[in-house]
């Protein structure tokens, strides 16, 4: 441990929203259940991997959706996440709404940032394993690595939310960022696959607004970053090449805009962060 510093807040070791870096925990969890052979491979198509998922009135094409589109954030259909938000929400099924949206682009082309692609593959992987998204983020990630993940928001249909809200303490955001940064290992043990951080460190695409690439959940920044990024400014990253793991929060409830304040923070990652190491 380099620097350690909780200026204002709860602490360091108490739990904090950690807003959309959930994406990047359900991409993690899609690695491991790729690797036990749950999901077959990561082009499987939502028919073949959640067929119960899909409602009636689903737009054209929502069958073929695949789990690399979902976790890459090419799903194709319109965004659940900005002003879209408040009504998916406010909806009486999460899943079957984000997949009632209409198509507004190719899946597998641009990058659509939607808080209902990922919450559809945490629902996918809970009815391909048998398990909750809160069971299995504990016992593929919580148990091996030491870290305390309590329960967090659930849709009308009991499914965890993926990629918003959950919690998790800033020493375990921590543990996160270590364990990507050494390619899925933390303290000697292969919590996640080598060859799906490999594949998740690769860019599928780019963010319009940050201009940063995005992988299989995670951001990608020209420097070597892997980043989560959450509203509000939370932040789970690592720099494999320097060494670096790296966890901050900031107020959940503020916005964290990349022209604002999450590109002073980029700034700080850039600039005295990758000097120091």
């Amino acid at each position: 441990m380099v620097y350690a510093k909780a200026v204002r807040g709860r602490g360091l070791n108490a739990p904090a929203n950690i807003k959309s870096c959930s994406k990047s925990i359900v991409a993690l969890l899609l690695g491991s259940v790729l690797d036990s052979g749950e999901i077959p491979d990561v082009r499987a198509s939502l028919a073949e991997v959640a067929p119960s998922l899909i409602p009636s009135g689903a737009a054209a094409g929502v069958d073929a959706i695949t789990m690399e589109d979902l976790v890459s954030l090419r799903a194709g259909l319109e965004r659940t996440s900005g002003g879209n938000y408040g009504a998916w929400v406010s909806s009486q099924n999460w899943v079957a709404d984000a997949l009632r949206r209409p198509m507004v682009a190719e899946p597998g082309g641009r990058m659509l940032y939607s808080t209902g692609s990922t919450h559809v593959l945490g629902a996918a992987l809970t009815v391909a394993t048998g398990q909750s998204l809160l069971s299995l983020a504990r016992n593929r990630l919580g148990s091996p690595m030491g870290i305390e993940i309590p329960p967090w928001t659930r849709d009308p249909q009991g499914y965890y939310m993926g990629g918003n809200e959950m919690a998790l303490r800033p020493t375990d955001m921590l543990k996160i960022a270590v364990m990507v940064r050494d390619r899925g290992e933390f303290s000697g043990a292969q919590v996640v696959p080598e060859r799906w951080i490999t594949a998740s460190l690769q860019p599928r695409a780019r963010s319009p607004w940050s201009g940063l690439g995005y992988g299989y959940g995670w951001f990608l920044s020209d420097s070597g970053f892997v980043i989560a990024r959450g509203y509000g400014g939370q932040i789970i990253a690592a720099h494999p090449e320097r060494n670096l793991a790296i966890a901050i929060t900031s107020d959940p409830l503020q916005p964290a805009r990349s022209d604002g304040y999450f590109g002073d923070l980029m700034r700080v990652l850039e600039g005295p962060v990758l000097a120091s190491a």
